[in-house]
């Protein structure tokens, strides 16, 4: 299996060693200097390529995708800050027969707090006295606040049939891997849900694993649908 890493900074390096501890060669690394405007996503480049992984930035990743995918490529996208264009993103996949997995966040660990956080939620959406407020911190150098795993695990609570106000809240400060707070309130209680990641190795090896999963592939999924099935 061939892979390529579209956005190599530090989450591209650990996706490679991940990647090569598994047997997997990387065969293509695409950064700020080799393909700052898109000119290194050619059909030379991505020739015997089976998935791409792109960690780059906001700013890029629809256009990484729509390229890679007119190139017939499958990919695992791990980028955030563009759902915006989700829609549009998911016609292209269909269209071009590829397959793609995304996620804001490819922990294991976090997928299971997003399913967690989801029940929680629907079970005291019928007991109006509990607030919720969500908080997330991160290293300074993550681009996107709120988080894209803040904003995904608000849009399942809302899913589930939380109707209330949620407060929502950021923070970027040093080299901090990342936590995830979701809390709810009453006036005879506290209920507080909290992931915190140690390093992103294990964002790495999950995305790996989606690369294995959808290589040969069709269609568009989210990590925790095929995680956990």
């Amino acid at each position: 299996m061939k892979i390529a890493i579209v956005g190599y900074g530090k989450m591209g390096r650990m996706i490679e060693k991940a990647a090569e501890a598994r047997g997997i060669e990387v065969a293509l690394k695409l950064d700020e200097f080799n393909n700052a405007k898109f000119e290194g996503i050619t059909a030379e480049n991505f020739a015997g390529i089976d998935v791409a992984i792109d960690f780059s930035i906001p700013s890029a990743a629809v256009e990484n995708i729509l390229r890679i995918a007119a190139l017939g490529v499958n990919q695992v996208v791990g980028t955030t800050g563009w759902q915006d264009h989700m829609s549009h993103v998911k016609s292209v996949v269909a269209g071009r027969g590829i397959g793609l997995v995304w996620s804001p966040n490819y922990s294991v660990g976090v997928n299971a707090f997003f399913r967690i956080v989801s029940e929680a939620a629907k079970l005291l959406e019928t007991e109006p006295e509990y607030e919720a407020w969500a908080w997330e911190i991160h290293h300074c150098g993550k681009k996107d606040a709120p988080s894209g795993t803040l904003l995904k695990v608000i849009d399942d609570m809302k899913k589930a049939g939380f109707t209330r106000p949620i407060d929502v809240g950021s923070n970027r400060a040093g080299s901090i891997a990342g936590t995830h707070e979701i809390g709810f309130d009453s006036p005879a209680d506290t209920i507080t849900l909290r992931h915190t990641a140690r390093s992103r190795e294990g964002f790495a090896l999950g995305a790996v694993k989606a690369a294995e999963w959808i290589s040969g592939k069709q269609g568009f999924y989210e990590f925790g649908d095929i995680l956990f099935k």
